[in-house]
């Protein structure tokens, strides 16, 4: 009989390969291997020093304010200081009444303006009573009076006297003294430089205009030109503006000619010289 060809035997499985876990200090690491357990007790030595810090920290807290508290208070110096010793000397004696200008300007307003001259004539156009003018008379004067009625509301208006005077037929003189409080703000300062600056301005081009000596920052001025509406005779004008403390001045000369400078300087100055 004809022998049966031998089956070849099944090959081998592969063996695989061997895994091999990395040391834990790094590939190339030879030393000894540090466990999880050494690792634990130096974390847990850590929380105990941080503890530690802590509780000495309130501890020395709590000691620092009982023993403050044990002491004695600490006794403050006195408020009051020594006496001082007075100097030798006799004291001053107080301003007389004609030098004080407290005292000047407190009392009746309408003695500080300038007294009419010689031969002329009173003014019976002034718009007062007995020398003095409420407020509404005096806003009236204003291109806007009710304006003006409120800004010198909120300007601490006090009160205003004035006077007036004609000389012929050549020229009128008004002159007005307002005086504010002046609790929180210079209002005589500010009306005083309103209305110097609204005479330069008004008028500029045709209008000359001096500083009046002794008053910082008065100023005069003169209007060449004159004002004249339909069918009326031709005014000329000049005026002055100053202030001293809580007063304003004001000088308005109007007349048939042109004001020369010599007159509104000289009334500015001795009226200044008053207040």
């Amino acid at each position: 009989m004809d022998e049966e060809p031998a089956i070849p035997a099944a090959p081998a499985a592969p063996t695989p390969p061997e895994v091999r876990t990395p040391p834990i200090g790094g590939a190339g690491s030879s030393g000894p291997v540090e466990g999880t357990g050494r690792r634990r007790r130096r974390g847990r030595a850590a929380l105990l020093i941080a503890a530690a810090a802590v509780l000495g920290l309130v501890g020395g807290t709590c000691g620092g304010v009982l023993v403050q508290a044990g002491r004695e208070p600490t006794k403050l110096p006195p408020l009051s200081q020594a006496t001082l010793a007075r100097s030798a000397g006799k004291a001053p004696e107080p301003l007389p009444a004609d030098q004080d200008r407290r005292v000047r300007t407190d009392g009746d307003l309408r003695e500080l303006l300038l007294k009419k001259p010689q031969g002329a004539r009173e003014a019976e156009w002034l718009e007062s009573v007995d020398g003095w003018m409420d407020l509404a008379t005096y806003a009236e004067t204003f291109g806007r009076p009710d304006e003006q009625f409120s800004q010198y509301i909120h300007d601490e208006f006090r009160r205003a006297a004035v006077t007036g005077w004609d000389v012929g037929d050549d020229y009128s003189v008004e002159i007005r003294l307002i005086q504010f409080r002046q609790e929180e703000v210079m209002a005589a300062r500010e009306a005083g430089d309103n209305g110097r600056h609204w005479a330069g301005w008004a008028r500029e081009e045709d209008t000359d205009r001096w500083a009046i000596p002794g008053t910082g920052d008065g100023e005069a001025f003169v209007h060449n030109r004159p004002e004249a509406g339909p069918g009326s005779v031709p005014v000329y004008k000049a005026e002055a503006h100053a202030w001293r403390g809580d007063i304003q001045m004001e000088v308005w000369v109007t007349g048939t000619k042109r004001i020369n400078k010599k007159l509104i300087m000289d009334l500015a100055e001795r009226q200044m010289e008053r207040l």
